[in-house]
């Protein structure tokens, strides 16, 4: 299959790229190279996939794309026809919508809205796109499941994540483009974003500096291996979604067709304490983390943890790594990139 990947250079888009070159699928990785974080580390990512493609002459391109430019994403498009679009480039982060949410209102949505347009344009069989644990809030009930009310987020990127499954779902109604939109959990592992908790722990415990624990350390994740969601993705990409019976209907006339859109959580459906997270990481470094507490940002919740029974149901898949195996393959991943002894 031809296979067009947003977000190719990101953590997920790269690793999610080496398992399906590595398949025999033809990959086109698009990516705006950014610098929201490290430049050097998303060049390295694709390092990775070329040194790949170099060894088993794989099918591999890339271009540099904005998904703003609807201009140059229609070129690509046409050239490339994909059979399946994989959208998994957004303005990431919570907390950085505090500073700067102009970027999350240009890339999550516009951008988003330019891939549905194009998958429209040239009738692709299948879109999946990256949603987030985020938009379920607030919310209290544990575990989170996909029948919950997600109308209350507390952030900017929140809203655009939920905008989003609203975005695919109308187009999904209207233009009968199967879309599957995939609520991740807390992604973690080797080649992961300098902006997340595990990089940055691992930086501050290394270097023996303190670091920021939120809400008292009050607070739990549903951490979910990188290799797991790149499963869970993989097996999507051979699966389309198709109508959904059980959808609400009740609103609408009954002869209105079901729109071919999906959404299912992926996560470890383990809720692990944050101090035991960083108890682990202190394990595996071997050193003490400088823990300094403080107060819970307003864009933050207190705890996820994923009930992914649909998504087994649909792919006879669900994550599995355990965070004391996750963690270890991550840190043995951060000395050797950043050369620690």
């Amino acid at each position: 299959m031809r296979i067009l990947i947003t977000g190719a250079a990101g953590f997920i888009g790269s690793a999610l790229s080496i398992k399906l070159i590595e398949k025999g699928e033809s990959v086109l990785g698009i990516d705006n190279l950014n610098s929201y974080y490290d430049v050097n580390l998303k060049m390295q990512r694709i390092k990775n996939i070329e040194n790949l493609c170099a060894l088993i002459r794989g099918d591999w391109n890339f271009e540099k794309c904005e998904l703003e430019n609807n201009v140059l994403l229609n070129q690509i498009f046409s050239k490339f026809e994909p059979d399946v679009v994989v959208n998994l480039a957004a303005q990431a982060g919570v907390r950085y919508s505090l500073q700067n949410p102009l970027s999350y209102l240009n890339s999550n949505l516009l951008g988003f809205g330019n891939i549905l347009e194009e998958c429209r344009k040239f009738k692709v069989g299948n879109l999946i796109y990256a949603s987030s644990s985020s938009v379920y809030g607030g919310n209290k009930n544990i575990p989170f499941n996909e029948n919950q009310a997600v109308d209350h987020p507390v952030s900017l990127y929140a809203a655009t994540k939920r905008s989003n499954e609203l975005m695919a779902h109308s187009y999904s109604h209207i233009y009968g483009i199967p879309s599957t939109g995939l609520r991740f959990f807390t992604v973690y592992g080797p080649w992961g974003r300098p902006d997340m908790a595990p990089m940055i722990f691992t930086k501050s415990i290394l270097n023996n500096k303190p670091i920021n624990v939120f809400n008292y350390g009050k607070m739990k994740r549903d951490f979910t291996f990188i290799d797991d969601i790149v499963e869970g993705i993989f097996h999507c990409c051979y699966k389309p979604a198709i109508a959904n019976k059980e959808e609400d209907i009740s609103n609408i006339d009954a002869s209105t067709s079901f729109a071919p859109h999906l959404i299912f959580n992926i996560g470890n459906s383990n809720s692990v304490e944050l101090l035991k997270f960083i108890n682990v990481l202190e394990e595996e470094i071997g050193n003490k983390a400088i823990i300094k507490f403080v107060k819970m940002l307003p864009v933050d919740v207190v705890e996820t943890e994923a009930d992914t029974t649909k998504l087994k149901n649909w792919i006879n898949f669900s994550p599995k790594t355990s965070i004391e195996e996750g963690i270890k393959k991550f840190v043995d991943w951060y000395k050797n990139y950043y050369k620690v002894s």
